[in-house]
């Protein structure tokens, strides 16, 4: 490991400690640093000691020539930086200073134990699959960023009323959802929003989307596991103008008679897994899965 970029959104001084750690660590194995250039002006704001590296400003500074990115925030912050890897196939490591953290799963006091092993080549590179978007209608423009690593979201705009979308699955009608909208989600977003509207958990590996309405007006509505080969075709039905499409934490306006395409993206995103630090073990972190006092009597 040679060279690494270093991304993030928001800083807090109660985390000065362990970002001066991950700075000093990667100094001690002799990494070029470069610094993303507005989190490198956050730091300076909040006086963080004089920091003189390189930095970045987006996509087009980004190259084959970067090991490795490192998140510093939460999953939120790991999310955006897809944006700015896309398909140049840098390997991302979230450092957690969030509250969850099923993406970025180093926690801050385990970051020197992370470099260790990152050196040690202890760690495994998940390839993650991404939805691609694509719209069709008269007022719908081409979107720059038409993928999203968690899930793509169709939800109600400026009303209380629900609304209907057709589903329709490699052209065959599935059904009609009514509700308050609809998550179609990668196997890594199968722990976001998609698992707070009661859809299944999916492990990474998986070759699957799950298709999951929010707050169905029909009982008999329910989650959907389809192969991510499966080409889906959304159609939005409701009494307003406009409905909400949102790409992970990207939110956009799209007029109903907007239709709207998902596929399975030409590339993926690679995220590293720590040995120590198995999808396993995150879900039984963060779910609080063997807990129950009965497992230790």
């Amino acid at each position: 490991m040679k060279k690494v970029g270093i991304f993030g959104q928001s800083y807090k001084k109660i985390d000065r400690p362990y970002f001066e750690t991950l700075i000093q660590k990667l100094n001690a194995y002799n990494i070029e640093i470069v610094i993303d250039f507005d989190f490198l002006q956050i730091l300076t704001d909040l006086g963080v000691e004089k920091l003189k590296y390189a930095t970045f400003s987006g996509h087009q500074d980004l190259d084959s020539s970067f090991d490795l990115l490192f998140t510093f925030g939460g999953d939120g912050t790991l999310l955006s930086a897809v944006t700015l890897v896309r398909d140049l196939n840098i390997p991302i490591l979230g450092i957690n200073t969030g509250r969850l953290g099923f993406l970025a799963t180093v926690r801050k006091k385990e970051i020197e134990n992370a470099i260790e092993s990152l050196m040690a080549k202890e760690y495994t590179i998940q390839e993650r699959a991404l939805l691609s978007i694509e719209t069709k209608g008269n007022n719908s423009q081409p979107m720059a960023l038409n993928y999203a690593l968690n899930e793509v979201t169709i939800a109600r705009k400026n009303s209380t009323s629900m609304i209907g979308v057709e589903a329709y699955l490699n052209e065959e009608h599935l059904t009609t959802y009514w509700a308050d909208g609809l998550v179609v989600a990668t196997p890594t977003g199968s722990t976001g929003y998609s698992l707070s509207c009661h859809g299944p958990i999916i492990i990474p590996e998986s070759h699957n989307f799950v298709i999951t309405p929010i707050a169905p007006h029909n009982l008999s509505a329910r989650p959907l596991v389809i192969p991510d080969k499966t080409k889906i075709r959304l159609k939005v039905i409701g009494r307003e103008k406009e409905f909400l499409l949102s790409l992970d934490s990207r939110v956009t306006s799209v007029a109903f008679e907007t239709e709207i395409t998902l596929t399975k993206a030409s590339f993926c995103i690679k995220i590293i897994q720590l040995n120590q630090q198995t999808f396993i073990q995150t879900l039984r972190s963060k779910l609080l899965w063997g807990e129950d006092k009965r497992n230790y009597m």
